[in-house]
């Protein structure tokens, strides 16, 4: 049966603490019945240490995400310990590719008191510290991988696990990588098309060339950073002013 007195205070305590760090923060509370998201948080704690040590040995039943408007994440979840209090941990962007943790120390989690206003000083102080300075690095780090475009082609850039990544001009390019299954990162204007279904990722690939080409578009397909495209194609003139790339 659900302890609706422990939700209820781990929710509790996640507010009171978003409303006390540093910068805008707001806090979603899952239950036990929301599996779904709950295992996908679990595999994105960022954390080889105290936190990843007890979600071994507790599987995680609930939690809480303080959520800030750039894209960071914090987990606050239950402390398994005689102690009181909970543990807190950040949370790994979405959409990036492994390689761009290549490097980072992992920002590992660390365990709080029941008291919301002490332990936003710890975090504030300490992990939130930490948390920035490895997010900045992944975030810079994914850019590297990414050739830029340029104004009559978009460079799609071929991951170490098998995704493309593209870094469009505008808006018009970008609404036809959207479109055809690419996700796009805003904070590093970054668009990733995955590979877990390379079939899917194929058709993806052979349907935006003609979309592109109608706004006047080419494509450059590379395998990484600094090589010579391996493929590419023209950009054909644009039947209309109507049909020119979108500038930001």
């Amino acid at each position: 049966m659900h302890d609706h007195e422990n939700s209820e205070r781990l929710a509790s305590f996640a507010d009171v603490l978003g409303g006390e760090l540093p910068g805008a923060w707001t806090s979603t509370y899952h239950p036990p019945e929301n599996k779904d998201d709950l295992a996908e948080l679990a595999d994105r704690v960022w954390d080889l240490d105290l936190v990843a040590e007890s979600l071994a040995a507790h599987p995680l039943q609930q939690a809480a995400v303080l959520n800030r408007p750039d894209g960071a994440q914090l987990a606050v979840l239950d402390r398994h310990d005689e102690r009181d209090g909970f543990l807190i941990a950040a949370v790994a962007p979405l959409d990036l590719p492994d390689e761009a943790y290549r490097g980072v120390h992992e920002p590992n989690g660390i365990a709080l008191t029941d008291d919301p206003f002490l332990s936003s000083v710890q975090v504030a102080g300490d992990l939130l510290a930490r948390y920035d300075t490895a997010l900045a690095q992944v975030r810079l780090n994914a850019l590297e991988d990414v050739q830029p475009s340029q104004p009559d082609r978009v460079v799609l850039t071929w991951q170490r696990d098998g995704g493309v990544a593209a870094a469009p001009i505008g808006d018009a390019d970008g609404a036809v990588l959207e479109a055809h299954g690419f996700v796009h990162d805003p904070y590093t204007g970054v668009f990733r098309l995955s590979a877990d279904d390379t079939r899917a990722q194929a058709r993806a690939l052979r349907a935006i060339g003609p979309r592109l080409r109608a706004l006047g578009i080419g494509t450059a397909l590379q395998h990484s950073a600094n090589q010579t495209p391996i493929a590419s194609a023209p950009a054909a003139a644009p039947l209309s002013p109507a049909a020119s790339r979108a500038r930001p």
